[in-house]
């Protein structure tokens, strides 16, 4: 690739063409000169020292002593201050942060121009201190009862005669053989630009040409035409590949304002109870362009006296930008705003009754607020601002958002924060930035829009910050104008509530509410009618053949698992104490039969209730069934010598043999049994420090109740000996002692698991290929679909029980709305596969898959089939390092990010004089291209859902499916299991939250299927649905991958395996627990499945 880092690298580090370069720059400008040939000298030596020191990648020189060597020869030319930056990069890897006044001593000594650039480079250091000191976020709360904003009372009732995207869709589905009633085809495309583009395009599929009304089709047409075009250009706008954009965009913008302003005319005469005021009353005869239409608007605009009234004959007109801008400095009364036209303020019920709440009123342009928003963005961020044709575009922009309601102006601001979201106050400052000092050039001054007054004129009550008045010598110079335009921003998107809460409304089918019971097993909605005084044999005749099945299947399934856990615990003590023996007798084939027959009992139960996973009974066994695969593959693992799992194991055992201390040099800190992981509050007992037991030492006593086994002396040999080595020579229950205290974080987890005969047992899966897809969703930095995560176990799968597996195309730090997209374009793939499948997630892929289930639950009957259709349908959920509760990091960088911007802008101030008026300006406009581009943009929306507002918004407006089952895996770091590259992100959390228990990236009481902070039905729901909890393992946040971070391992790293793991148990295990218990099926069952699901197809919900 020309223009790949690397290329760019190799043509910086030839000398013969930069000192051609060097030459032509010397005669141009010779301080440009001397600047330039400084850096690359300082370029070329550092890659000499990075030559003699063997450094071909991070990897490299990530290690804290390397890292010193290479600092010491650049800055000295030797070695003599290694001891000295050996503990300042201690100090910052460790969490403590940068030591501000050991680095500028050191600078002071062997930087010749330290006192000629002292304030430059002490303001440097501050910023370097900023980034890398740990910075402690406040923390995040439990929010009880968070409805969706569409349910929420002050917005629903503004929403009287707006109908919902369920009753959208029922409607457009009732009488499919007659034409739509008038009214609902008028409404229907009156709502179309506030639907999505998957909502319109679904209404002209289902229904024929003749059904609509003639114009209602036409513009539904165009509406669906135009929102296919803004979605593409929401994918490629700004920079030089986007040049020609400017002028295609201009094509359809200019017909899409004129087809605006007609419907405009349309509605008025047609429609006198939308109060609209329009200029030109007038019929004229011919088509005139758009622009010419603006110019004749102004012409007849009504003349203005600052210290009078508007003349009458403005009641009929509606102001274009220029005029508003110019008399936003008036009064309302003087301008004669009619109070109807826009937002009405939400009033608080107990304030004025709800009755009283105005009507939200829709505009009537053809462009909804998120395709202007995009536009918009586009002509923000492209690279011909100053060309004529951009300019027309914003104009164009501008003056049909002032013909619409004011509530439209602060839709389009949401927006443009974040398209398709809930609004980001970050990504909205920068374009608020950008947009106040839009480019006008093309225009002649008196035709020129003071932007600030028009944002003042569309958003009452806000005053708009003025550049000038922050710089130096500005009335407000102290200040930040950032931290005020974000402000206004974080206003902006308050604001908004009520139009989100319209988008949620419209866009979103909702088919339970807020008060609506929770979906439970019937199992307890029996025993919930016996609580109540009810008689069940009474209340039940009407249905007693159905709940008899029920009971009899529950019963006998809790008997065959009370059997096969008895015939467990009396050969528990004799397999471990001579398991080959235990295996030669009946018994031993008698409990592996009593355990299977229980698995096809608990089968027969889910058939007749699809929720009974949820009861207390089976949720425990699933979840013990969970835990014993789990180890039973890394016992597979290890016996077959998979990848590179025995030497990892190794690694484990020795680190969690020793006597592990915490991050922060403490003991170890263990969980017991009374914390509760998944719980959004919990406390760590004060005396909870203990010293970590050998792997091998008094394995007996774990052992209670059952006997204790008589093997002290073969266990005592075994002390500092690696069975991982050569696993053929011990038993296998030897070696699941080692696996289980090598992995399992908590001591109360470790003595559970090998008190459990299903974990001793190692039962297998029946053999067979399961008909079955997995869909996957993998982390933040990711390559989608091109990925390689976990691709060797995939394989592995695949041969063994012929799982196909498609990877989502997700992008890298992108919303999640984007994300959630393009998974739903792989359930689409998995849906020709006609077969069933399973969502897993990792990291920010868990939110983004549980977002797509979320969408496609929510959206059209089409959209909906690919979740609950006859064949192919989702059936289970995994969840690895779930970041879908957010991180600590989330708002700890956003907190540093706030901070680096206004130290920036203080920097400029300060350099303000020293610079002229031309070069402080350009400097600024590029600061506002760099954040106000589609890159930066982007990457906002990718950050919003590590931040307490994102993860806010998406579990309150989220739904899901009650009948998934979930399985987790979590992990907590140690010192023998944190990768090296990881060591200042891993001790920074710590600093940050105040507890060490978490993986690098998320704490476990996070790391859940379920929301933590926002409590409301949904969550309740999938809380259910949580019963595949696995044991809290020893293990980082990057542990799914290998290849993706080789370039970054270290010597240490390799050492102990930190990379190496067994990957098979991020999957196998959640596929054959489903299996087991019948949630995956076998292929050879799949005539048996075609059958039962076109008899029972509606009975997916």
């Amino acid at each position: 690739d020309e223009e790949s880092p690397e290329r760019l690298l190799k043509v910086v580090h030839d000398k013969r063409t930069m000192e051609k370069l060097l030459q032509v720059m010397e005669l141009i400008n010779a301080d440009l000169h001397k600047i330039v040939r400084y850096v690359l000298t300082q370029i070329w030596r550092a890659k000499e020292i990075f030559d003699q020191e063997g450094i071909e990648g991070p990897g490299h020189a990530i290690p804290g002593h390397k890292l010193a060597r290479l600092i010491s020869l650049f800055m000295c030319g030797d070695l003599s201050q290694v001891a000295v930056l050996v503990p300042i990069i201690r100090r910052v890897t460790s969490g403590g942060g940068l030591d501000v006044v050991k680095v500028k001593e050191l600078l002071r000594q062997h930087a010749e121009a330290y006192d000629e650039w002292a304030p430059e480079i002490d303001r440097i250091i501050r910023w370097a201190a900023i980034m890398l000191d740990p910075m402690v976020p406040p923390q995040m709360v439990v929010e009880h009862e968070v409805p969706p904003l569409s349910e929420v009372r002050r917005h629903a009732a503004r929403f009287r005669d707006i109908p919902s995207a369920r009753e959208l869709y029922d409607r457009i589905q009732d009488k499919p053989q007659l034409p739509l009633e008038v009214s609902f085809s008028n409404l229907l495309s009156r709502l179309s630009p506030y639907l999505s583009c998957s909502q319109v395009e679904y209404f002209l599929e289902v229904r024929r040409q003749r059904d609509w009304q003639p114009s209602d089709l036409r513009r539904i047409r165009y509406v669906y035409a135009v929102k296919k075009k803004v979605l593409d250009i929401s994918e490629s706008y700004g920079g030089l590949s986007f040049l020609p954009q400017s002028f295609l965009v201009s094509v359809f913008l200019g017909e899409a304002t004129r087809a605006s302003m007609r419907a405009s005319r349309h509605l008025k005469k047609s429609k006198r109870s939308f109060n609209r005021q329009w200029s030109n009353p007038t019929q004229r005869n011919g088509k005139d362009s758009t622009l010419s239409t603006l110019r004749r608007r102004r012409m007849q605009a009504p003349k203005t006296n600052p210290l009078g009234d508007i003349a009458e004959s403005s009641e009929e007109y509606i102001a274009t930008p220029a005029g508003v801008a110019s008399r936003a400095n008036l009064t309302d009364e003087r301008l004669n705003v009619d109070k109807s036209h826009g937002l009405v303020l939400d009033l608080p019920d107990e304030v004025e009754g709800l009755s009283n709440i105005g009507q939200y009123e829709l505009g009537d342009s053809l462009l909804g607020p998120a395709d202007v928003a995009v536009l918009l963005q586009a002509g923000l961020t492209s690279a011909m601002k100053e060309s004529t044709v951009v300019q027309l575009n914003q104009r164009m922009l501008l003056d049909l958002i002032a013909t619409q309601p004011k509530g439209f102006a602060i839709a389009v601001l949401a927006e443009i924060g974040n398209n398709g979201g809930q609004g980001s106050p970050r990504g909205l400052t920068s374009a608020l930035m950008a947009l106040l000092d839009l480019q006008q050039s093309s225009f002649t001054p008196v035709n020129r829009l003071d932007m600030h007054a028009l944002l003042e004129s569309w958003l009452p009550g806000f005053k708009i910050p003025r550049r000038s008045d922050y710089m130096a010598g500005g009335r407000w110079a102290r200040q930040s104008y950032y931290e005020a335009i974000f402000s206004v921003a974080k206003g902006i998107v308050e604001d908004a509530e009520c139009y989100m809460a319209l988008k949620s409304h419209v866009q979103q089918a909702r088919f339970n509410s807020e008060d609506d019971p929770i979906p439970q097993p019937r199992e307890y909605e029996d025993l919930s009618m016996n609580d109540l005084g009810l008689d069940i044999s009474d209340a039940c005749n009407t249905l007693e053949p159905k709940n008899s099945k029920l009971m009899t299947a529950t019963e006998f399934a809790k008997e065959k698992i009370k059997d096969a856990d008895r015939l467990g615990r009396e050969i528990l003590a004799s397999l471990i104490k001579d398991e080959e023996a235990t295996k030669k007798s009946g018994k031993y084939e008698l409990t592996i039969k009593a355990y299977e027959e229980a698995f096809q009992a608990c089968s027969r139960v889910l058939e007749v209730d699809k929720l009974s996973f949820q009861t207390t009974w089976f949720k425990e066994f699933y979840n013990r069934n969970y835990d014993a695969l789990m180890i039973s593959s890394m016992h597979s693992n290890v016996i077959n010598d998979v990848d590179k799992v025995r030497h990892w194991f190794s690694a484990l055992r020795r680190g969690s043999s020793a006597k592990t201390t915490s991050q922060t040099g403490h003991p170890l800190l263990q969980l017991d049994d009374t914390i509760d992981v998944s719980a959004a509050e919990f406390t760590i007992p004060a005396n909870s420090a203990s010293e970590e037991k050998n792997v091998f030492e008094g394995i007996g006593e774990f052992f209670s109740g059952i006997g204790k086994p008589n093997s002290k002396r073969s266990l005592a040999e075994l002390q500092g000996v690696d069975v991982f080595t050569d696993p053929e020579q011990y038993s296998d229950q030897l070696l699941i002692d080692a696996i289980i205290d090598a992995i399992v974080y908590r001591v109360q987890d470790r003595e559970r698991l090998k008190n459990d005969p299903l974990v001793r047992l190692l039962i297998p899966n029946a053999p067979g290929k399961y008909d079955f897809v997995i869909v996957s969703a993998m982390g933040v930095i990711t390559e989608g679909e091109r990925g390689m995560e976990l691709n060797d176990a995939f394989q592995r799968l695949k041969e063994l029980r012929g799982v196909e597996l498609v990877r989502s195309d997700t992008g890298t730090a992108r919303s999640m709305e984007y994300n959630a997209m393009k998974i739903i374009e792989a359930i689409e793939s998995v849906a020709d596969m006609n077969k069933p499948y399973g969502l897993l997630g990792y990291s920010q892929g868990c939110a983004n898959a549980l977002m797509a289930e979320s969408l496609l639950l929510s959206g059209s009957p089409k959209q909906r089939a690919y979740l609950k259709g006859p064949r192919s349908r989702l059936v289970c959920r995994q969840l690895m390092f779930s970041a879908a509760n957010g991180s600590t990091h989330g708002p700890a960088v956003d907190m540093k990010a706030q901070r680096l911007i206004v130290m920036c802008e203080e920097f400029f101030k300060y350099q303000q004089g020293y610079f002229s008026r031309a070069f402080a300006s350009f400097v600024l406009q590029q600061l506002n291209n760099f954040m106000d581009s589609a890159p930066f943009q982007k990457a906002m929306g990718g950050a919003q859902s590590f931040l307490p507002d994102g993860c806010r918004a998406f579990w309150r407006e989220a739904q899901h499916l009650p009948q998934i089952p979930t399985c987790t895996m979590r992990g907590v770091l140690e010192n023998h299991t944190l990768p090296e590259s990881l060591e200042m992100i891993s001790h920074g959390l710590t600093k940050q939250s105040g507890s060490a228990l978490h993986d690098s990236q998320v704490h476990v009481y996070d790391a859940v299927g379920y929301p933590v902070y926002c409590v409301n039905r949904n969550g309740r729901l999938l809380k259910n649905c949580a019963v595949g909890d696995s044991a809290i393992q020893r293990t980082h946040h990057w542990s799914p991958l290998s290849d993706e971070v080789e370039f970054v391992q270290t010597n240490r790293d390799l050492m102990q395996g930190s990379f190496e793991c067994a990957k098979d148990r991020h999957v196998f295990p959640w596929i054959d627990v489903n299996a087991r218990f019948g949630f995956i099926k076998y292929v050879s069952e799949e005539g048996k499945e075609k059958k039962s699901g076109n008899d029972g197809a509606g009975n997916d919900a």
